[in-house]
């Protein structure tokens, strides 16, 4: 029955999707929906493909959490996507449309009535005062309605405060007819106006002046300029950039002046971070490992309470502790160390700060592999005459090598991407005037995050563009990593 229930859910939840994707022409999305349906019908339905019943949950979610997201990534990298650039060339044609309807004298005027779908999309619910006819319009024309006026499915209508709160959107929005656009005036009121520019599906001409604007692009984007490159309007859309993204990571100066310094401080970052944690995390275990310790559930609880308070926290309260002035450290060293505002002790604030979260992980790690070790490989040695540190150096040390290695490379990789903690206590400064780009702190992804959001605007293809060349490099360090790692597996 729960499989029957299951199976079921999901049939329902693709149907109930279906009209909305196909409405939206997401037909890519769809099909996947679909197909994942049909593949759990055919794995669960029956009783032949016992292994697929095992492989297919762990595959989907791999398809779905990590697959998808990163061929998506590299899609829009290969786009313009960003403030400015967020619409399709027609959407942000119509804007420029709608924008130059202007209202004669004898324009016909109806009456208002808005309907919204919730995601941005507008209906106009018009009845002409002069003649009484109701009509509905949206982005794709006009339609003659019978009484009584109600709205479409899957739209509502709004309330004036909605309508008000939607005012911006709206002034985007009109319904084209034959002799121009209808446009809202007031809560409740529309007009016909008549549109001064004209689109013959390549480029806009102004019917006052007879100005042609055609399509240039001007850096990433294109805009409709006139023959002497003035542009009718600053609006652009989104559009295939090819490599371009990537070649301005690589050329473009402003990224490059500190991009080597800022590589080294992120590799030195994240191994400084793993090899300090571990080193901690590994002795704390070690003593807490010995049966002669007295309370060690007790001592083993109070280790793990770092790990247990949320991490954002402790970076706040870290970071009042490293107040030069007022902070905890300094207060109760005597020291007058400037640890946010110095670069080298920065740096070593941010390595405090991330041993603190990190060493109660390797603790827990270390923990677990020390007791998964056969007591009598410590005895045999001890019998054989091995000191204690000979014993840990050469048996202990490389069999718990061997369960933690993996675990220090996800923790190598987790750190050379740790936006948090750089954001969080130091945001990547401290800075010079000479390069306000790049600070003493800042690690790869801060760095990229800062330029590709910064005081332009949101540049979201530039920003994919430098994830997936993160994703390329985290990649190949750690397959490195465990390509050194593999003589651990001769370890018996």
């Amino acid at each position: 029955m729960i499989r029957i229930l299951c199976l079921g859910i999901a049939v329902g939840t693709a149907a109930a999707l279906t009209p909305s994707l196909a409405g939206g022409g997401h037909y890519v999305v769809l099909t996947v929906a679909w197909v994942v349906v049909a593949v759990l019908l055919v794995t669960y339905g029956t009783r032949r493909a016992v292994t697929a019943k095992y492989l297919i949950p762990g595959t989907l979610l791999l398809v779905v959490f990590t697959v998808a997201p990163v061929l998506a990534t590299v899609q829009m990298s290969t786009t313009n996507y960003g403030d400015g650039t967020r619409t399709t060339k027609q959407e942000t044609v119509e804007r420029i449309l709608a924008n130059s309807v202007v209202q004669a004298p004898d324009s016909p005027i109806f009456d208002l009535t808005v309907a919204g779908s919730g995601d941005g999309d507008f209906v106009f619910l018009l009845v002409d005062r002069a003649t009484g006819q109701a009509y509905e319009g949206n982005r794709d024309g006009l339609r003659e309605l019978d009484p009584p006026v109600t709205a479409p499915p899957g739209y509502t209508i709004l309330t004036p405060k909605q309508v008000n709160d939607a005012a911006a959107q709206l002034r985007e929005f009109a319904v084209p007819t034959e002799g121009g656009a209808i446009r809202q005036r007031g809560l409740r009121e529309a007009y016909e106006g008549r549109a001064m520019l004209r689109y013959d599906g390549n480029a806009i001409t102004d019917t006052q002046t007879h100005t042609r604007y055609t399509v240039q692009r001007q850096g990433d984007r294109e805009y409709f300029v006139d023959a002497n490159g003035e542009r009718l309007s600053d609006q652009s859309w989104r559009a295939g950039v090819g490599l371009d993204n990537y070649r301005k990571a690589f050329t473009d100066e402003r990224i490059l002046g500190g991009f080597l310094r800022i590589f080294g401080w992120t590799v030195a970052f994240a191994a400084g971070s793993v090899a300090l944690t571990f080193v901690v995390g590994l002795g704390l275990a070690v003593m807490l490992n010995d049966p002669r310790v007295r309370g060690q559930k007790w001592y083993r609880s109070v280790l793990l309470l770092p790990y247990a308070i949320p991490g954002f926290i402790s970076i706040l309260v870290w970071s009042g502790f490293f107040n030069q002035e007022f902070g905890l450290i300094n207060n109760l060293t005597g020291l007058d160390v400037d640890w946010l505002g110095d670069p080298v002790w920065a740096k070593a604030a941010l390595l405090l700060l991330n041993l603190w979260l990190g060493f109660p992980y390797m603790f827990l790690v270390a923990t677990g592999a020390l007791q998964a070790i056969p007591g009598e490989l410590k005895e045999a040695a001890t019998i054989d005459g091995a000191g204690g540190f000979t014993a840990f150096r050469r048996i202990t040390f490389p069999l718990l090598l061997v369960a933690v290695a993996p675990i220090l490379v996800a923790s190598f990789a987790f750190n050379f991407n740790n936006f948090n903690v750089i954001e969080l206590l130091t945001h990547g400064g401290p800075f010079t005037p000479d390069n306000p780009d790049a600070g003493a702190t800042d690690i790869l992804i801060s760095y990229t995050v800062r330029l590709a959001f910064g005081a332009g605007g949101a540049q979201f293809g530039f920003a994919a563009a430098i994830a997936t060349l993160l994703f390329v490099i985290t990649g190949v360090l750690a397959a490195a990593q465990f390509r050194a790692t593999r003589s651990l597996e001769e370890v018996h």
